[in-house]
Parts: C-alpha cells; sequence; structure tokens
C-alpha cells in the first residue's frame, strides 16, 4: 500500500503541474467535444506523461554514451518526474507544436506524425542529434554541445563521431556541406577504423563531402605523402584505371584512388621558331569517376 502511494502522489503531481492548457478548457468546448471525448485527450496525455517517466532513463543512457554528462534519473520517482516534464517540453519545441491546445488532443498528418516518430523517441532525439552535429562540424551552425559530443566520441574512434563523418561524406554538398582541416583527417581515420592502429595511415589537406573524400595520405607505401581520392560506390560509377575498394565502419564501399605519374608537358617557342615542350613527371590522381545519378 506504501508503495502505491508514494508511486501516486507523484503522478499526480506531474498531472496537476503541467495540465494549466488542459483545465483551461470552457464548457462550451466541452460540451462541442463530447464529456467522454475530452476526457479521453485528458487520459491520452496522462499515458504520455507516465511513458516519457521510462524513456527519461533511455535517453539518459544515450546522452552518456555521447560523453555528456547527465542526472541520474533512477534515483527516485520525483527525479524522473522533473524529466519527464522537461522531456514533454523538449518534444513540443521539435514537434513545432503542443500536444494539447484549448484541452483537446491536436492531431496532425498522419503520415507525417509516424514519420516524426519512426524508430521512437530515442530515435528522433538520435537524429536530430547527428543533425546538429553535422551542422556543427560543416560550420552550417554553432552547436557547442554537439561539437563536444563530436569531439569526444572521435577520440576513441566511436559510433557517433562515424555516423556524423558518414553522413556528411554521403551528403549533398550544396545542403549538407563538407567538412575540411586537421579534425576532418583524424574523422577520416576514425571512419575508416584506424584510430589506435600504431602503423596506420595519417591524413592532411583532408576535405570529406559530396559523396567524395580527397586529401594526401602519408604511409609505409607513400612515405612521401600522396594525393588521393574516395568515391562512393552508390554515388559513382568504378573509376577507370587502377583503384581499390575500402569499406568503411558504417559498413559503405568506396573506391580508392592514388595519384599516378604522369607526364605534364608545356609548350615554348624555340629559337627557330617551332614550338616545343618541356615535359616533367608529375603525380597527378586520374579522372573523377561520373555520377550515377548524371550518367
Amino acid at each position: 500500500m506504501k508503495k502505491k502511494i508514494l508511486l501516486i502522489v507523484p503522478a499526480i503531481t506531474l498531472f496537476l503541474s503541467q495540465s494549466v492548457t488542459v483545465f483551461a478548457v470552457t464548457e462550451a468546448e466541452v460540451e462541442a467535444v463530447g464529456k467522454e471525448t475530452a476526457a479521453g485527450n485528458v487520459f491520452i496525455w496522462f499515458l504520455c506523461a507516465i511513458a516519457f517517466l521510462k524513456i527519461s532513463q533511455k535517453i539518459d543512457s544515450f546522452m552518456s554514451s555521447l560523453g555528456i554528462n547527465v542526472g541520474h534519473t533512477g534515483g527516485s520517482m520525483m527525479a524522473e518526474l522533473m524529466i519527464a516534464a522537461r522531456g514533454l517540453t523538449s518534444v513540443k519545441s521539435i514537434s513545432g507544436g503542443s500536444f494539447f491546445k484549448g484541452g483537446s488532443f491536436r492531431s496532425g498528418n498522419s503520415s507525417s506524425s509516424a514519420s516524426f516518430m519512426a524508430g521512437g523517441l530515442s530515435g528522433v532525439v538520435g537524429k536530430q542529434f547527428t543533425q546538429n552535429a553535422v551542422s556543427a562540424m560543416t560550420g552550417q551552425a554553432s552547436n557547442p554541445i554537439s561539437r563536444r559530443a563530436f569531439e569526444s566520441s572521435l577520440k576513441k574512434g566511436g559510433d557517433f563521431a562515424n555516423s556524423v563523418t558518414g553522413a556528411v561524406a554521403q551528403g549533398n554538398i550544396n545542403y549538407t556541406g563538407s567538412m575540411t582541416g586537421p579534425q576532418a583527417a583524424q574523422a577520416l581515420s576514425s571512419y575508416l577504423g584506424q584510430t589506435g592502429i600504431s602503423d596506420a595511415p595519417s591524413y592532411s589537406d583532408v576535405e570529406i563531402g559530396g559523396g567524395r573524400i580527397m586529401g594526401t595520405e602519408t604511409s609505409v607505401s607513400y612515405p612521401n605523402g600522396t594525393s588521393f581520392g574516395m568515391y562512393n560506390a552508390d554515388q559513382y560509377m568504378a573509376p577507370e584505371g587502377n583503384y581499390e575498394t575500402v569499406t568503411a565502419s558504417d559498413n559503405t564501399t568506396w573506391y580508392k584512388q592514388y595519384a599516378a605519374d604522369s607526364v605534364d608537358r608545356t609548350p615554348y617557342m624555340t629559337s627557330e621558331g617551332k614550338i616545343a615542350y618541356h615535359e616533367n613527371i608529375v603525380q597527378k590522381l586520374p579522372a573523377m569517376p561520373k555520377r550515377k545519378d548524371r550518367v
């Protein structure tokens, strides 16, 4: 009996604290929709609030895996209630509206609601957080929390950092942008599963985005460094010439080519008035393969 009381009292507290708009329903509105409908709407809202008590614990676990300190939600029922209330506010802001307006349940388009909640609440939070990190790492937005989570995951070659790198690498560069600089080089090492490997290649001048990864690789095979190009197999045709196939941490397949010796010919006029050429051996990447959506 004591346990039931401890469970019911906090639940009622949450219900009362979050029900301002629900209790603002007028008698005319109740008569318009019917007493059964109005009561049903309140009951649905109450069930949603209770569901957040359990889901909030999973959200905390997800945030902890990203390296972000969070409060422990398993200590007391009141703590869970407070986090549930905060979760309700977050979901309302994400969905662009509120659960209730004038005391009635507001239902939107069924297909958009289904897509929004695809994968459950944790899936929604995860996708939104990943998108925020993508925007932060491509310089399209300033999001210190997402950047910190990315950097924390990147240090250990974590799945979150790799998912962000994969999203940038395979995204439309006109919308997603690109990742460049020293952090892009570190992200590439992680994306290829080379973090912590002693004899792994090092990268520089890396640019990731638009289905391509370009840069310079220094390794045992190329001690002086050489240019390389990687092209996503789902977006590009197989390149001409020599290439190798690389599988990234997200199981995507990439064609990889290195710069090869090529003759660079520079024309000049001889003393006899004839055209001749200075020829030099230079390293050049082969021509970029064709995109599948443009063939």
